[in-house]
């Protein structure tokens, strides 16, 4: 573990220097094993792939003993026996929504229907909330559909495009510029700022994607 100094009430702890799911675990395990504990004089605790950024009082700690409460209380080996939530979000990967599934295809040489089943057979990890509200990274998707992102990114991704980008799959709960690869969209809320958590995700959960119909995408509020 390395601490780094943020700001004058923050810091950040790192785990890793590159993305992988070791390292993602061990900050799953190190955030779990912190957010259990409820210790005083933490205002927030918000985990990446490869570090957590802290918030805390400083009327509370000062720098060099908040870092010793950190390194004597995170358990990198913490088993999370929280009974896993998983969420289902329903996918239609129609033409009309699924911006980069034909590029995709030509990319990896797989069928469209050959991605979607891929897409949507596996159970996701949520590694890390981020990037705007109610965005969750989700890892990992089959080696076989592992694309770059885009090199020009878009200047406007529309609301519920899910999309997948090197080895992690998302869900764009807003409007918003992106650069990852479309690949359908849900009609599902990922961001309520009416619900106390703000969205239905967190870290620790699990999500499964399910293909559906256009008729079924549309019944349940969703745009084209």
């Amino acid at each position: 573990m390395i601490f780094k100094v943020a700001s004058v009430d923050s810091l950040v702890v790192y785990f890793g220097n590159e993305i992988s799911e070791d390292v993602a675990t061990i900050v799953q395990r190190a955030y779990l094993s912190l957010k259990s504990l409820n210790i005083e004089g933490i205002i927030e605790i918000i985990p990446s792939y490869t570090s957590i950024y802290i918030l805390y009082d400083i009327f509370k700690y000062d720098y060099s003993s908040f870092v010793e409460i950190l390194r004597n209380s995170i358990d990198l080996n913490y088993e999370d026996r929280r009974t896993k939530n998983i969420i289902n979000i329903d996918v239609y990967y129609g033409d009309e929504v699924a911006l980069d599934l034909n590029d995709m295809s030509f990319k990896t040489n797989l069928s469209i229907e050959k991605i979607i089943e891929l897409h949507s057979s596996k159970l996701y990890d949520v590694y890390a909330m981020g990037f705007s509200p109610g965005f969750a990274f989700l890892a990992s998707v089959d080696k076989q559909i592992a694309v770059p992102r885009l090199s020009s990114p878009r200047k406007s991704v529309p609301k519920g495009s899910v999309a997948i980008a090197d080895t992690q799959t998302a869900v764009y709960p807003q409007q918003s510029p992106g650069g990852w690869n479309i690949i359908g969209r849900t009609a599902m809320e990922l961001f309520d700022k009416n619900l106390e958590k703000l969205s239905p995700l967190s870290v620790g959960d699990k999500v499964k994607f399910n293909p559906i119909s256009k008729e079924e995408f549309l019944s349940q509020g969703g745009v084209i």
